[in-house]
């Protein structure tokens, strides 16, 4: 029989072990990417009419990164590049139109999750894979998946279907013409609407984190949110899809206004809902929370990015290559490890968090890819922090663009224009001092050169002046 002091011994043994354990396989990771949100819309980067107080606690409990960067001014190439750890000049996925499969020799942080332990969901948009093709979740690393595939299909706030696994399944909206039931696009406007889903895909996300309380898990959530629905004003609805304006239902604002205002704290709402169900759990303390957003403010439905001073001090929104376009909110928090209000100019992008989740996680880095680990930064350890030589982008959209940050300079070419720009002293970049330093452009010119490998698998759109 085992006596009282042998039990006690054993117990504090097996806790120390536990607690090893836990280490070495690293953090539950929760990573939350808004769509379309910009740089100065929620409140610890500056905003001050729309409220967000979930997303303001996370920095007030975290680490606030004031020079972060998405991968590309739109939706897809930017989840490219945050899924595979590869800049958009040597990316599988280099705009929203084109080839938009993600193949299956691709790489993306889910599989390395995965195959090292961890139980993986993803809960929203995709983008990176359609149906029956490779680049489907379920084949690129993720163990369960509810949400939309396509980027036409998850504008549409109350579609008559979304997808779990590989299967769609139906909701109980209706669209214009009375289409409904699991064919089709699903792209258009709810003329029937009954199921939001922003509400569908948080359920089940939250049921995700119930399954794997016990488990190392990685939860990936892309919310749709506050995208707007450009089909919505073809019909005269409101493209900012949502069920109530809320508090901002009374405001002398413009409608567009509102809607956008609501969206963004709804999301603000479900970012709460998250961090409820972490407590209730008990998992605060074993699990890292990152909050970002794949690109700038837009201008869709109706929009004015200036009425929020959407992108706050930055130039420039969706769909460009200045900063406003593609700097973005990055907030991190892990209680017990991140010191909580920490504010960091540490520069990094989506590309990063490739090595960074694996570093965290005690797995291997790929080799050959563009992510150094901001994980010395998350950790208060600013000595071993490497640093990038430069940040890349290039674009095709309205033409061919193509960026570069090396330091506090900045490069941007669009069709052929060049402009150059030092963030220290011009983070605006309203002064293009391209003349004044022929020696700083020849420099930058060179890293693009070096950055951008043409890929015969991408077809971009018709009208890009790609090279």
């Amino acid at each position: 029989m085992l006596t009282p002091g042998f039990r006690l011994a054993f117990f504090a043994l097996l806790l120390v072990s536990l607690s090893q354990f836990a280490e070495a396989r690293g953090p539950n990771i929760v990573f939350i990417m808004a769509d379309d949100l910009g740089y100065g819309e929620v409140g610890c980067y500056g905003q001050k009419q729309i409220k967000t107080p979930h997303i303001d606690r996370l920095a007030s409990e975290g680490i606030r990164f004031t020079d972060y960067y998405a991968g590309s001014a739109v939706c897809a190439p930017s989840r490219c590049v945050l899924m595979t750890g590869r800049h958009t000049g040597h990316g599988r996925i280099r705009g929203n139109g084109g080839v938009g499969n993600l193949r299956a020799e691709d790489l993306t942080f889910a599989k390395i999750l995965q195959a090292g332990g961890y139980s993986t969901g993803m809960f929203g948009k995709w983008g990176l894979g359609s149906d029956g093709g490779t680049g489907l979740p379920s084949k690129q690393g993720f163990d369960q998946f509810v949400g939309y595939l396509s980027h036409g299909h998850a504008h549409n706030y109350y579609p008559p279907y979304l997808i779990k696994g590989d299967e769609r399944f139906a909701l109980k909206n209706v669209l214009e013409g009375g289409r409904s039931g699991i064919g089709g696009s699903g792209m258009g406007v709810a003329t029937v609407r009954e199921e939001y889903a922003p509400d569908v895909i948080l359920k089940a996300a939250l049921e995700f984190l119930d399954s794997v309380k016990n488990k190392p898990f990685l939860l990936y959530f892309p919310t749709t949110l506050p995208h707007a629905n450009g089909e919505a004003r073809k019909v005269g609805k409101n493209p900012n899809e949502i069920p109530s304006l809320g508090q901002y239902a009374d405001r002398d604002w413009p409608e567009p206004q509102k809607g956008v205002a609501a969206m963004i704290s709804r999301l603000d709402q479900d970012v709460g809902a998250m961090l409820a169900k972490l407590k209730e759990h008990k998992l605060d303390e074993n699990t890292i929370v990152y909050f970002t957003s794949d690109n700038g403010p837009h201008k869709e439905g109706d929009n004015n990015p200036a009425f929020f001073d959407s992108s706050g001090p930055l130039r420039g929104i969706k769909r460009s290559l200045n900063d406003g376009g593609i700097r973005e909110p990055m907030i991190v928090r892990w209680p017990g490890h991140i010191l909580p209000a920490a504010v960091t100019e540490h520069v990094s992008y989506h590309g990063d968090v490739m090595a960074t989740l694996c570093e965290l996680a005690n797995l291997q880095v790929p080799a050959g890819l563009d992510s150094i680990s901001f994980a010395p930064t998350l950790l208060g350890e600013k000595d071993k922090q490497k640093e990038h030589e430069y940040l890349y982008w290039e674009f095709y959209e309205q033409g061919y663009k193509q960026a570069v940050r090396a330091g506090d300079w900045k490069l941007v070419i669009v069709n052929g224009k060049t402009e150059l720009h030092n963030l220290k002293t011009d983070l605006g970049e309203k002064s293009n001092v391209a003349l004044e330093h022929p020696e700083i452009v020849a420099k930058l010119k060179k890293y693009l050169d070096e950055a951008h490998v043409p890929d015969p698998n991408w077809i971009p759109r018709p009208t890009a002046a790609a090279p």
